[in-house]
């Protein structure tokens, strides 16, 4: 959906104030991103930061509560935690489960977790033997990674697993494996930057409720349903604006829906709020 130049340049200019005021990790909670900053090495780092984000997914509070217990059990070293995964410590999370993701799980994505630090070294490795430069953007290469860790599984994987480690093809948005990659590829005050290989200009936007609404609110898209096309038409017009980083205003844009309370109806924070003059709630 192209953007005029004049809307283009107010547009510009407001999201680049959204940055600047909460592009800054004080910002970070409650969003799962915190867990990653609870660590110092890259290998701890980027496994919970899968983790976090595969499990992204419910009320905040509940995500919290979640991933505290899982990473707590895997005490101060998570990647040598999986790498050494064994039968003894399957008992540790026999009874946590989150929403409708049993005990199976979360064990069977630990197990696949094991394979690919044994076999790869890393995530990032495996995410780059099916990342191609070439691709119009990172979809091919993340529907590869999906479809890899899955077939790890030594068994048909059920209902559970395959909601955290989603078919792109099946034309979800895959919020969830695109904020994993927000995390990784791009490097400022809150993304990390920990992988070097892949060019931060090929990500997707991972929209959520609040993206989609705040996304359609300033004219960049104007679908019913928010699915993969519509994440790629939102990413594309956030491209329009900034083409070498258009994943760059997902956090800050976010932050008005998950710290100001933004629900689409009026709220005590819609005078000042930046994206008034695109709502018209003042």
């Amino acid at each position: 959906m192209p953007i005029m130049p004049k809307h283009k340049k107010t547009l510009k200019n407001i999201l680049e104030g959204l940055y600047q005021k909460y592009n800054h990790k004080k910002f970070i909670p409650p969003d799962p991103l915190q867990f990653v900053y609870h660590y110092k090495s890259k290998a701890d780092m980027e496994i919970a930061a899968f983790l976090a984000a595969v499990f992204a997914y419910g009320a905040v509070e509940q995500i919290e509560k979640f991933l505290t217990a899982l990473l707590t059990k895997m005490g101060p070293r998570p990647a040598e935690f999986i790498k050494n995964f064994s039968a003894t410590d399957k008992k540790l999370f026999r009874n946590l489960k989150y929403r409708f993701n049993t005990s199976e799980d979360i064990i069977s994505l630990l197990i696949i977790l094991k394979k690919v630090l044994n076999r790869y070294g890393n995530l990032e490795n495996l995410f780059l033997k099916g990342y191609n430069k070439t691709d119009e953007n990172i979809i091919p290469a993340v529907n590869n990674f999906s479809h890899t860790l899955l077939k790890m599984h030594k068994a048909k994987p059920g209902r559970g697993l395959k909601f955290l480690l989603p078919d792109v093809k099946k034309g979800g948005t895959c919020k969830r494996l695109f904020l994993f990659l927000r995390w990784m590829v791009r490097q400022d005050k809150v993304d990390t930057g920990l992988w070097k290989g892949i060019d931060k200009s090929r990500l997707i936007v991972p929209v959520d409720v609040h993206m989609g609404r705040l996304s359609k609110i300033i004219g960049l898209h104007r679908r019913k349903t928010v699915n993969l096309k519509a994440a790629v038409e939102i990413t594309a017009g956030f491209a329009q604006i900034c083409p070498k980083d258009p994943v760059k205003y997902d956090f800050a844009m976010c932050r008005i829906g998950i710290l100001e309370d933004c629900t689409g109806r009026k709220n005590p924070y819609c005078p000042s709020c930046e994206l008034a003059g695109f709502c018209g709630r003042k």
